[in-house]
């Protein structure tokens, strides 16, 4: 999805006297590095002053999408020498079947975030104000909830009362905040506060993750295995951080000297240096990019992807039926991507025979073997059945 600040009508383009075209626009490069956990960091002076060059920082970061693998992991504990032994550990790269993305997004006027300072707030009108304990209570529990269905970022809790299409979901209402993305890098870029930092963050959706997570949950148990299970879709690369530019900021950023000091106990210092002196740090965090595994559109729409949607409203009712609201009777919908059920199917067989031979592997798996088992559990997943 474009960004709507971007859109430049043919009258709108501004021609300079005597015909010529504008010189070709150089775009910024700005300095960064990548931290050990994948987030993308960067320190650049000019970043940190020009909101304009920031938010194309951010759009040209953005366009990468995140790292997204399913990590499955089995131990047991050693009797004698009380040991966790790991009996397999490998990981399943679902990243690969990301079909669109990013969709820049932005969080609604009420949510709580951090909006400038070291503590949540909501914006009432023209003001903002501290989030109480509930407002962040019921939005953390929300966030979790959204996650493990696979929603994407921009729908709010109330979503299930809304009388549209499931389509509607993927598609409209992206930008929540009555800022733009702009307008947020700019007030970041207007803050003198001494340790601030500006992040977006890079959100996968479309699956129902936590479906995946039980189904594959289930298939280790019945390869047969009795250990403990571990089984969680992970992302990674999937922060881009903006920072001070001055050295105590860039010092924090080193895992090494952050190290040092905190076992030298000056960091405690810093931190309430960061919370409470008034120039001491902020955090703006009320946007990001969404990166779909699978969309439901309008058949109007032309679907970038319909391998796998042979029959435009085979596997939309369990959808919609999570959405009791919604009419089906409005507009035809049909599927972009593959599906969790299909992805599922292709690498059933490939799970349990990991966990059977006990891999641990540090390298991603890329592709499935031909060889497929299923579970009980597996036809709760959209599209399983039409293999």
């Amino acid at each position: 999805m474009s960004d709507p600040a971007l859109h430049v009508s043919e009258s709108e383009v501004l021609m300079p006297h005597g015909g010529e075209d504008p010189p070709a626009f150089a775009p910024y490069e700005a300095s960064y590095f990548t931290s050990s956990d994948g987030s993308l960091i960067s320190h650049d002076p000019h970043l940190n002053e020009d909101g304009e060059a920031l938010y194309r920082f951010l759009l040209a970061q953005a366009s990468v999408p995140p790292t997204f693998v399913l990590h499955c992991r089995g131990s047991h504990d050693e009797t004698h020498t009380r040991l966790k032994v790991v009996d397999f550990d490998f990981k399943i790269d679902a990243g690969q079947h990301i079909i669109t993305g990013p969709a820049h997004w932005s969080v609604p006027d009420s949510t709580p975030a951090y909006r400038g300072r070291m503590f949540y707030e909501v914006e009432v009108g023209n003001d903002k104000r501290r989030a109480t304990r509930a407002e962040r209570k019921a939005a953390k529990s929300w966030d979790d909830e959204r996650s493990r269905r696979g929603f994407p970022p921009w729908i709010g809790s109330s979503y299930t009362c809304r009388q549209d299409q499931p389509s509607v979901m993927h598609t409209d209402s992206v930008l929540q905040s009555s800022w733009t993305l702009r307008r947020w890098a700019d007030d970041y870029c207007s803050s003198n506060k001494y340790l601030k930092e500006f992040n977006y963050q890079k959100v996968v959706y479309g699956w129902s993750f936590d479906a995946i997570e039980n189904a594959t949950r289930s298939l280790i148990k019945s390869a047969p295995y009795r250990g403990d299970i571990y089984v969680s879709f992970e992302t990674s690369h999937s922060l881009i951080s903006i920072r001070s530019e001055n050295r105590l900021s860039q010092m924090l950023s080193n895992g090494w000297i952050k190290f040092f000091l905190i076992i030298t106990f000056i960091y405690p210092f810093l931190l309430l240096f960061k919370h409470f002196h008034a120039r001491g740090g902020g955090i703006w965090q009320v946007c990001g990019g969404a990166y779909a595994l699978k969309r439901i559109v309008r058949t109007t729409e032309q679907p970038k992807d319909t391998k796998h949607a042979e029959n435009p409203l085979q596997g939309t009712s369990d959808f919609l039926e999570q959405y009791p609201g919604s009419s089906r009777s409005q507009a035809a919908t049909t599927f972009e991507g593959l599906r969790e059920g299909v992805w599922y199917r292709q690498w059933e067989g490939t799970i349990q025979r990991a966990v059977r031979n006990r891999l641990r592997d540090a390298q991603t798996l890329m592709r499935p073997d031909d060889h497929s088992s299923s579970v009980p559990e597996a036809v709760l997943l959209d599209g399983y059945s039409l293999l």
